[in-house]
């Protein structure tokens, strides 16, 4: 069956200039984009006033398990997005299972949510699940380096042994030639954060020659920011890979407004030199993380269940208390940096600290009568068994904006899945923010650029042939929006309000929204570049 889009205000996701045109849908491609007169029998969808791009490619949302859970998706159908990729930052669903699977589940909870303990996937595996499941999008996935770590040797901070390396790159070329659009890596997360160069340039091997990218959160995005980027451009650099910077930005106040444009200078001249590096934002002066990684790794000692216990001691959180006040090398101390008054807990898994969500810890421990902000930190990652997500406001209005106008810069949202009713606003409005925010209210971007960074340019990064663009012949993964009323509606305060204003999504062909109203049978599909 065929469907005429007609009369839309045609933003291509290539760069081009608005103009008026209609686009058909033929089954699940587009047959045509242009001045077209209807056809007998044919669906007109009216999009007049509207503008009609490419549905959204969200190449950082960490819902490794929703499908499986089966997710709806409307938090992401009425932001336009009809793709997204997973296993981002080095946290990846699969492998799961053997001796550290509990570990792992736990670590897991504040970033993808909590999940079914049998959840035992090895990568492959993952990927024939997440196809079997009826998506309600299009979904790709990355493997984590961290899961791969933890599936081999827990939270240990000991160098891997040959065969665990072996290991290691044994589990990543089946992951690759089972179709992972790439790898991932979180660098400033334990176990990673004692991955060695060697080690790296030894897993990352079968990446060569694919043209499918490492994926990075890096070491630090705070004092050590630039020497962090100078590092992970260099392992891409020897793993001969493209490079993707995961929410590219400057956190800690002190540097604020210069720190970004040294880290920027870094990007450019890798770039000058021919290397493929690209880095990638969301349109937020917060961020959203674990409150495990405010855990010194002098108080870890490679032992994260060791460590936890140990915060249910007078002696552990005097411990830790002494080390969150100390500045260290190759390691971000938001403590310092940021300071606790400016992190907010967002998320639990226990009913009786439901209390402190939407608090500073600050705050929160003032109210609640906890002698300071450490020991209200470490009472909940020892009651949550470190599974409690926090909310981090670490960065400036001005840099956010230096990132976004960077011309190789696409849009994220970097979700978080933790159980929680005080998420990051990011989670349920990050894209119609970019248009409501950076283009309308403040015109820091064209909507011509806009749109492609939520569209062509991640799905070029991922690799997803036929997406990102409308072009006759592509995948019919369509987005008609009333320019005026689509618009991000959640916020720190009340973060679960959905977004508004998507007129038409069309997803592989299918309709999935239609006047704002959800619609029609799930669509999505597993793709393996």
């Amino acid at each position: 069956m065929r469907t005429l889009l007609r009369g839309g205000q045609i933003l291509d996701g290539a760069g081009a200039p608005a103009y008026r045109g209609d686009v058909r849908l033929n089954g699940d491609k587009i047959e045509a984009v242009g001045a077209l007169s209807p056809l007998p029998d044919e669906q007109v969808i009216d999009v007049s006033g509207c503008v009609v791009c490419p549905a959204f490619v969200d190449m950082h949302r960490h819902m490794d398990a929703r499908p499986l859970l089966g997710d709806d998706m409307a938090v992401e159908l009425r932001q336009g997005i009809a793709t997204t990729a997973v296993g981002n930052c080095g946290f990846s669903l699969a492998p799961y299972g053997g001796a550290f699977a509990a570990e792992k589940r736990e670590n897991d909870a504040p970033i993808l949510g909590r999940y079914p303990e049998s959840f035992r996937f090895q990568f492959p595996e993952y990927l024939n699940a997440l196809e079997h499941s009826a998506p309600g999008m299009n979904l790709a996935a990355l493997i984590g380096l961290g899961a791969v770590r933890i599936s081999l040797t827990g939270f240990s901070d000991a160098p891997l042994s040959s065969s665990a390396l072996n290991a290691a790159r044994g589990m990543l070329q089946d992951a690759l030639d089972a179709g992972a659009a790439g790898i991932s890596a979180g660098i400033m997360y334990l176990p990673e954060y004692y991955t060695t160069r060697d080690e790296y340039r030894a897993m990352l091997a079968p990446l060569r020659g694919t043209g499918k990218p490492l994926v990075t959160h890096i070491r630090g995005e705070g004092d050590g920011l630039v020497a962090s980027v100078r590092e992970v451009i260099e392992i891409a650099r020897e793993a001969e890979c493209p490079l993707e910077i995961s929410h590219f930005k400057s956190c800690g106040k002190q540097n604020w407004r210069k720190e970004i444009f040294r880290a920027i200078d870094e990007i450019e001249a890798a770039r000058a030199h021919g290397q493929d590096v690209t880095v990638d934002f969301y349109p937020y002066t917060g961020g959203s993380t674990a409150l495990t990684t405010m855990l010194p790794p002098a108080f870890v000692k490679g032992d994260m269940a060791a460590a936890l216990k140990a915060l249910g001691t007078r002696e552990g959180v005097d411990e830790f208390r002494a080390l969150s006040r100390l500045r260290y090398d190759g390691w971000d101390n938001y403590a310092l940096t940021l300071g606790w008054e400016r992190i907010i807990v967002s998320g639990v898994c226990r009913e009786h600290n439901r209390k402190f969500c939407g608090l500073t810890v600050t705050d929160a421990a003032q109210k609640f009568g906890f002698d300071d902000a450490e020991a209200l930190a470490a009472y909940l990652m020892y009651d949550e068994a470190g599974q409690t997500s926090i909310i981090n406001l670490s960065m400036h209005p001005d840099d956010v904006d230096a990132v976004a106008r960077l011309p190789y810069a696409s849009v994220i949202s970097d979700a978080l899945y933790a159980d929680s009713d005080t998420p990051h606003p990011r989670k349920f409005g990050a894209m119609p923010r970019l248009w409501t925010d950076f283009v309308r209210a403040r015109h820091v971007l064209a909507p011509e650029e806009a749109i492609r960074k939520m569209t062509r340019m991640p799905a070029e990064r991922l690799g997803l042939k036929g997406r990102g663009t409308l072009a006759a012949g592509g995948f019919a993964d369509v987005l008609a929006f009333e320019p005026d009323a689509f618009r991000d509606c959640a916020t720190y305060s009340s973060p679960t309000r959905p977004a508004q204003g998507v007129r038409a999504l069309y997803i592989n062909g299918q309709a999935r929204i239609l006047s704002d109203a959800l619609t029609g049978a799930p669509s999505g599909r597993l793709i393996r570049p």
